[in-house]
């Protein structure tokens, strides 16, 4: 064994935190100051105007409306929160416009849980669909089981009537004013640049150290982030910038665009600062691969880049030190942060890689006919059907309770549906205890028309942090607009923990433990789809001839959002009790494998554009043959049993970086230690 070959005789990593520690550790994230008060206006304004028109039960109907939105609203540019809240909010809209026909009419319970039935069929279905189909799915469900028992305006069809004004005032209180000029650092886009920029300087203060792993994680988040904000280009820009011609080693290709054409927009200049920020990362992901510090004042230079996005003008351009990089993934970061300096000078460099493609759509991931689309619907159908029956068999005050329940913790997209469920069950109990003891205190109806324009504010923070503290918000929430509706007392809260522990069985019982669908229909098809995206990627470099292909990067992002997308499962898997948990840390040493896979294979890239040493087709063939065997694995429900590899010393560039990843591959498929 080469003596830079990395210690592989380390058993496989397991979590060291238990599943219970994981389960109920709360997120700490920013304060989202904007959506909270854009929340608390709406659901003031909504309530507010109902009581002054002495409707009130309009007004709770529009502030309804007011909570889907904010449910569905993130600190992002205009047009992506208006595009997920115009998503999510009509589907809430036909919801109720459902349950308040099946109300309207008096149908008996057998014909209202067969509704409800194949609307949680249609629901599920939905929520397959993507990120905004998911949230449009949940409203859809939540708000026909609300219209199917809360008491109903006069004329009936006025509830789904109403219920967009409370979104529609979400939106417009967004809406920037005409003429305010907005500093560039509070544009979302920019703002995740900028976190781009300082995850990168993160990382690369974390390179050769443990640390470096998880940095690498948050970087990949980051850029998730940022290319899901991203503002589209304009079609027909003018007045190009001024060509880089700064120092570095750039490819001697034409830039991208037209130089006739070559846009002036902001939209262009933060989609050229993100086209050099994934080249910065490609040759980051090599060094962290290889265990290969920089210098700090190398480290250094993404955090001054972020300031200088931060700030929007650059004077003085971000000097990068010269440090005569000796290795060609050095030497690839160096040619980048040259770049990304002269990007974020605004003066153009010319990257050889294609524009950023748009977000990708829900409309264009699993469509509503696929077997997934198809087992998530019947999977809530069947739960939504338990619970009608037995709030149908039971003498239950407010039947609508279980299957809102039933939709809100169902929903296996948004985390573990064990954890979900109990969280959901303690969360009411606080949010009823609360509730019941402001409530005693028998307010009048502006208080409570504070109360739940607090709690709302709240929403966008707690959902962020943890499920169950989602749930203590929003309880108190909903019982406040029930209360202001005239359904509710305050002694009256306390059997809605009985349905909410009602419904909670349910699921765990029906929609998990009696589920045919196990952990890994959940874990491995993820995996499945990372080794597939690295093999393109793999291949795009191995075709590669001269400078980078314009498709590549692409294809390396593709790469990354699949691994990111795996190791969430994981991780989510970790938080769950045997044998879920123990499931997902069979296969965590696999995703971590995976992971370095990809800095194996950027580091090879390096090599070959910068002059290192170039594999064999042996290798590459080794390399494929351990993704295949490794999918074979996957698909058959058989975790690697080998040890993985953990680099304790830098790589020699002298060695092929695939060769190496070949190695590691085969000693965590088959058990035995790197040749």
């Amino acid at each position: 064994m080469s003596p830079n070959t990395p210690n592989a005789s380390a058993a496989p990593a397991t979590p060291a935190t238990p599943w219970w520690a994981r389960a109920t550790r709360l997120a700490r994230p920013p304060l989202p100051w904007a959506p909270m008060a854009r929340a608390a206006l709406a659901m003031a304004l909504a309530l507010a105007a109902g009581l002054l028109a002495h409707r009130v039960d309009l007004g709770v109907f529009a502030g309804l409306g007011a909570m889907h939105a904010t449910m569905n609203d993130r600190v992002e540019p205009v047009r992506l929160r208006a595009r997920r809240i115009a998503t999510a909010v009509p589907a809430s809209a036909l919801g109720m416009l459902i349950g308040s026909a099946l109300q309207h009419a008096q149908v008996g319970a057998l014909a209202l849980g067969a509704g409800l039935t194949l609307t949680a069929f249609v629901s599920g279905a939905l929520s397959a669909t993507g990120p905004r189909g998911s949230a449009a799915g949940l409203l859809l469900l939540v708000s026909a089981t609300l219209g199917s028992g809360m008491p109903l305006p006069h004329p009936w069809w006025a509830a789904a009537a109403v219920l967009p004004a409370g979104a529609v005032l979400v939106l417009l209180l967004g809406v920037p004013l005409r003429g305010r000029r907005r500093a560039p650092g509070a544009d979302p886009a920019v703002r995740a640049l900028a976190a781009v920029y300082d995850a990168l300087g993160r990382m690369l203060a974390d390179l050769g150290t443990p640390q470096g792993s998880a940095s690498r994680q948050v970087l990949t988040a980051r850029l998730n982030q940022l290319q899901d904000v991203l503002p589209p280009l304009p079609r027909h820009p003018r007045n190009p910038p001024a060509p880089y011609t700064g120092t570095g080693t750039e490819p001697d290709t034409a830039p991208d665009t037209d130089t006739d054409t070559a846009p002036d927009t902001a939209a262009h200049r933060v989609h050229t600062m993100y086209r050099a920020a994934l080249a910065a990362t490609e040759a980051a992901t090599g060094l962290l691969w290889a265990w290969r510090p920089v210098p700090p004042e190398v480290a250094a230079v993404p955090g001054l880049l972020a300031r200088a996005v931060e700030r929007g003008s650059v004077e003085v351009p971000v000097p990068v030190p010269d440090w005569s990089p000796d290795t060609p993934s050095r030497q690839a970061l160096d040619a980048a942060l040259r770049a990304a300096a002269a990007t974020v000078a605004g003066r153009e460099a010319v990257l050889s890689t294609a524009p950023a493609p748009p977000p990708d759509p829900w409309r264009l991931r699993v469509r509503l006919v696929s077997p997934g689309a198809a087992r998530y619907g019947a999977r809530l159908a069947l739960c939504i059907a338990v619970g009608a029956a037995l709030t149908a068999a039971l003498p239950l005050s407010r039947s609508y309770w279980v299957p809102m329940t039933i939709a809100f913790v169902l929903k296996p997209d948004l985390g573990s549906v064990f954890l979900r469920s109990v969280s959901r069950a303690v969360g009411t109990v606080l949010g009823v205890a609360v509730t019941a003891a402001v409530l005693s205190l028998a307010p009048g109806p502006w208080a409570l028309v504070a109360i739940a324009a607090l709690c709302v504010a709240l929403l966008p923070y707690a959902t962020a942090a943890h499920y169950g503290l989602n749930t203590v918000v929003m309880t108190p929430m909903a019982l406040v607009l029930l209360q202001l509706g005239g359904q509710d007392g305050a002694a009256e809260f306390w059997p809605r923990v009985l349905d909410t522990v009602l419904a909670s069985a349910i699921v765990l019982l029906f929609g998990h433990l009696l589920w045919p669908e196990r952990p890994r229909h959940r874990i491995e098809p993820r995996l499945v789809s990372a080794a597939a995206a690295l093999k393109a990627y793999l291949a795009s470099v191995v075709r590669q001839d001269g400078p980078e292909p314009r498709s590549e990067v692409w294809l390396r992002r593709t790469a990354y959002r699949a691994l990111a997308d795996a190791r969430a499962e994981v991780e989510q898997g970790l938080a769950e009790p045997p044998p879920t948990g123990r499931h997902a840390a069979e296969w965590l040493p696999a995703t971590a494998a995976l992971e370095r896979l990809s800095g194996a294979v950027a580091a090879f890239a390096a090599q070959r554009r910068y002059g290192g040493r170039v594999p064999e087709p042996a290798e590459v063939e080794r390399v494929g043959r351990a993704l295949d065997e490794l999918t074979a694995a996957a698909r058959a429900h058989r975790p690697p049993t080998g040890a993985a590899a953990r680099p304790t010393r830098p790589h020699d560039p002298s060695r092929s970086a695939l060769g190496r990843a070949a190695d590691e591959l085969d000693t965590l498929l088959a058990g035995r230690p790197p040749r």
